[in-house]
């Protein structure tokens, strides 16, 4: 036994080298990274829970392996018996393994990637063809529009200072990790980093493996399930926790970079601190769309918040800045304001902790600094008292109420310090300051409004009916907006307190009476969902005037389902057309198109060039107008609701349509992979500010007439399909709930927003995220591919001049390639295989058929893919990604088996299975407690004991396996 227990515990290496794929170049260490992190977990498992439980999990990895291999449903078979016999315990630790297991993998990958990229930055190497397509290097950038490019330097400064990219964060219920796990993940991640540093020493490397076994036991040992829902406070916490980890001190770095990279171009300025490169809004406690749980006083609190930490943030970098500023040198200007603050200046104060007593009039840039300092001590304390009482008793003369006061004193420093030859110290922690403000402001970020335009057009319904002009929901449209005109035009108030209001209207008004009584800093735009009509944008205009906001939000209408999207030039036209809309915007307009419902309302191929077409047509408009738009992009992490790589993504916009000014939502985990580290939070922002620079100087292509035709065509043949299936089939419904965990999704807790937004109803109802979740848990991704393989096939029978055609478009349009490369690794990631596992034990007997027909057409699908993208495999231009892919694949497999059977033994009374005795030796020494102590964490479960942890864990775990929830 001992021989063979031995043979065992070293095969879990030797069968990753074996299935591993090879090594992809010199500096590729990934298989090592994942060896190493996995060699430490099995050890901490033994430890905790017994050899047993650790030979199960290597049994199950091998039989995942093997299935991998050869596509054999045999091994399916022999996983689900070991599977199925464990007890609810056991089964716990063996998922909770799995999904670790595959967080570890990630990390191991991260790792790689930050790796490779530093070696590449050493040798100065970029020209590698995999990153060259979604890695934007801001020096590489500007060296390529200078020298390959022709732009002049100048012209490529003035672009670069004059851009604006807006990301906006959003809460969206698709971040599954726990935060206690993402910082104990952060840790895992350095020391793996450190331990393959060159120059460490054995007392260093023995303490880091030691910190190494350390956090992944903790996050092995910390549950991986949020045992009740957040609540959008909670969201806006986790949200605003990146701003303190990397965002606040990353941006200042960031534009440092961009200092650098300009003088290599031979610009020798720096971009102005007030240029507004990078901006930052969210909508975490400002999106009620659906989301009844987001308040009025949700919003206040959440401005609040944000207020005090965007003061408490300046606040602990003030006497840093103090102490450098040391100088006795200064500008007459300086000096006078130094010497009258001295004058006026109060007692020693004694809760500071450095500078406590009055600063000596011979250190002019502390005393000016010093009151900046107790102004801000008093903003931030006014804050937190009125987020705490309601009332402060500072009052507010003591406290910067906008950005001009704080900038005004800092800028006289600047000034000064220039004056006197001292520019260099200028440019130091001081310019970093400013750019602080200009970047964040008082308010940290700008908040957006989110609403649906039924709930205004209730309020105003309400309104004409209690001024007795009838009922304004039956108006027509020209009414509407007559009447609606009339009113804006006019002066008098429309209706008093004694209006009749039920909740939702009173919800409505509250909100604005919210925006109105907040500083106006703290709100962005104020964005209307379902928006289809003039009427709809200006019925905020009237309700804004209404409520007394002094400085009206920017109204920006959303358009996303695929009617809308064809509609929304002309409805944008009828809107630029009233004179007295276009006085007021001031010749700017912004406009957001939703990627993940029109995806779900026509699929993938249809809404993809739908939403091209809308953006370019909605630019013309603008441009008819004489008016500047900014598309604000609504996309999702997934392929599914619009994701993908950043670059790729923004290089593959129509041209004309970013000009310098884009705003995009960075949504769920995406904030987590965008924000969660120093050297992604600085990627980040490189990628944005590059790849939209060079949109605008070297627009991509735009698209011949004939791959228009053909576009077109295919488009209509595509939806026909995606339609025929998802919305016409009778028995979809029931055989996409059947097949899927989807009813099962909402028991994760992962977001504060219901999962429908009406209780009953089928797949309209549902929102994108759980529908896109859910066929992603099983690896069929089907609402991303169903519908190209109509068309394609559609296409290259009718003519066989088409294939060229298509291949042509794919070397040579942006657009096109982005969308079949996607879909490609979309492909790459799923199995029909497992696929068909769900079906056989969940799916009833009269639908089995329909679900094969599917998976014909999957396979029918990736063929006509790889055709057109001159692919023989899967991956084969991307060897890095298809590797990372090809070790992930054994540690799903084998939680997809254990979520099929899971829900089997859930929704099947009369399945039962023969349980093996206990393993788990944590519980069998102590005997007094039992298998239960895994099982009591969640004592409410309706189901068998065990069931649901397993059930959640399994679809955590899958989530990580696939990078992407929703």
């Amino acid at each position: 036994m001992a021989a063979r227990s031995l043979e065992k515990l070293t095969s879990i290496d030797a069968q990753l080298r074996l299935l591993a794929p090879r090594k992809v170049s010199d500096d590729d260490k990934l298989v090592e990274y994942d060896a190493l992190l996995l060699d430490r977990f099995l050890d901490i498992l033994q430890d905790l829970h017994g050899e047993e439980i650790r030979e199960t999990v290597q049994e199950c990895y091998e039989l995942s392996a093997e299935y991998e291999g050869k596509q054999d449903a045999q091994k399916l078979e022999e996983l689900a018996n070991v599977l199925t016999s464990l007890d609810p315990g056991d089964s716990i630790v063996i998922t909770k393994s799995f999904s670790h297991m595959l967080n570890l993998a990630n990390l191991a990958e991260e790792v790689q990637i930050a790796y490779r990229r530093r070696i590449k930055l050493k040798k100065g190497d970029f020209a590698d063809e995999a990153s060259a397509t979604t890695e934007s290097d801001i020096e590489e950038t500007l060296k390529r529009l200078v020298g390959q490019l022709n732009k002049s330097p100048e012209e490529v400064f003035d672009a670069l200072k004059n851009q604006t990219v807006d990301l906006v964060l959003t809460a969206h219920p698709t971040q599954s990790v726990r935060r206690s796990l993402l910082q104990k993940h952060a840790r895992i991640r350095n020391c793996l980093t450190q331990l393959n540093a060159k120059d460490i020493t054995p007392d260093d490397k023995q303490e880091l493996d030691e910190a190494l076994q350390r956090e992944i036991q903790a996050a092995f040992r910390t549950d991986e399930i949020r045992r009740t829902p957040p609540t959008p406070q909670d969201e806006m916490r986790a949200g605003m926790s990146y701003f303190h980890e990397t965002i606040w001190k990353g941006v200042p770095k960031f534009l440092r970079r961009v200092d650098t990279a300009l003088k290599n171009i031979g610009i020798n300025e720096r971009v102005p601190y007030n240029a507004p490169l990078i901006q930052f809004s969210s909508w975490m406690g400002g999106d009620r769309d659906g989301n009844p749980r987001v308040t009025p006083e949700v919003t206040r609190d959440v401005c609040l918040l944000a207020r005090m930490m965007a003061a408490n943030l300046y606040f602990s970098q003030i006497e840093d800045l103090m102490f450098e500023l040391s100088m006795w040198r200064c500008s007459d200007e300086l000096r006078e304001r130094a010497n009258m603050l001295h004058s006026s200046a109060k007692r020693d104060a004694k809760h500071y902790i450095e500078f406590w007593k009055q600063v000596p009039p011979n250190e002019p840039y502390r005393v000016i600094l010093g009151d900046v300092r107790d102004k801000l001590y008093d903003t931030r304390e006014r804050s937190r008292q009125w987020l705490a009482n309601g009332s402060s008793e500072i009052p507010e003369d003591r406290t910067f109420t906008n950005v001009e006061q704080f900038l005004e004193p800092l800028e006289l420093c600047y000034r000064s310090l220039c004056s006197c030859g001292d520019r260099s110290i200028a440019d130091g922690s001081l310019l970093d300051f400013l750019r602080q403000v200009s970047t964040f402001g008082l308010s940290l970020v700008r908040l957006d409004i989110r609403q649906e335009s039924d709930r205004h057009t209730d309020v105003i319904d309400a309104i004409t009916k209690h001024l007795g002009i009838g009922s304004y929901r039956e108006w027509s449209e020209e009414r509407r907006q007559e009447w609606l005109l009339s009113e804006l035009s006019g002066k008098r108030p429309l209706f008093g307190p004694d209006l009749p209001k039920t909740e939702e209207i009173a919800d409505v008004l509250e909100t604005f009476h919210v925006i109105a009584e907040l500083p106006s800093d703290n709100f962005g735009a104020y964005i209307i969902s379902m928006a289809t009509s003039p009427s709809d944008v200006l019925a905020v205009e009237l309700l804004q005037r209404e409520c007394h906001v002094k400085k009206p939000l920017r109204v920006v209408p959303l358009f996303e389902k695929l009617a809308d999207l064809e509609a929304a030039p002309a409805a944008l036209a009828r809107l630029f057309s009233i004179d007295w809309y276009r006085n007021r915007i001031h010749g700017k307009q912004e406009v957001m198109i939703g990627y993940s419902d029109s995806g779900k309302d026509a699929g993938r191929f249809s809404a993809a060039w739908q939403l091209y077409k809308a953006q370019e047509e909605l630019i013309k408009v603008a441009k008819q107008f004489g008016v500047k738009l900014t598309m604000f992009h609504g996309r999702g992490g997934t392929v599914g609701r619009g994701g993908g790589p950043t670059h790729l993504a923004i290089l593959s916009q129509p041209p004309d349509t970013i000009h310098g000014s884009l705003r995009v939502t960075v949504q769920g985990e995406v904030i987590e992979q965008s924000f969660g580290e120093e050297h992604l939070c600085f990627r980040t922002l490189q990628r944005f500010t590059a790849a939209t620079l060079e949109h605008g100087m070297h627009p991509p292509v735009s698209p011949k007439p004939e791959w228009r035709a053909l576009m077109d065509e295919m488009a209509v043949i595509a939806t026909k399909e995606y339609r025929s299936i998802v919305f016409q089939e009778p028995r979809f419904v029931e055989y996409f709930r059947l097949a899927t965990p989807e009813l099962e999704y909402g028991r994760m807790n992962i977001g504060s927003r219901p999962s429908k937004r009406k209780p009953s109803g089928g797949i309209e109802s549902l929102r994108a995220i759980p529908w896109i979740f859910a066929w992603t848990q099983t690896r069929f991704h089907l609402p991303v591919w169903l519908g190209f393989g109509a068309a394609f096939k559609y296409i290259i029978q009718k003519d066989k001049k088409n294939l060229p055609m298509l291949r042509e478009m794919y070397k040579q349009w942006p657009f096109f390639r982005v969308t079949i490369d996607l879909v490609e690794m979309v492909f790459a990631k799923g199995d029909p295989g497992i696929a068909a596992l769900y079906d056989k034990l969940l799916v009833s007997e009269e639908l089995q058929p329909f679900g094969e027909r599917l998976r014909a057409n999957f396979e029918e699908t990736k063929g006509f893919l790889l055709q057109i993208a001159g692919h023989k495999d899967l991956l084969e231009g991307d060897p890095y990604l298809k590797q990372r892919l090809r070790l992930r694949d054994a540690y799903i497999t084998t939680l997809n088996v254990c979520q099929a059977y899971t829900l089997k033994r859930i929704r099947d009374p009369d399945y039962h299975v023969k349980l093996r005795p206990h393993l788990s030796k944590e519980y069998m020494e102590s005997s007094s407690k039992p298998a239960a102590e895994l099982v009591k964490l969640n004592p409410t479960s309706e189901y068998a004991p065990g069931l649901e942890d397993t059930l959640i864990l399994t679809m955590k775990g899958i989530a990580a396996g696939m990078q992407n929830t929703g």
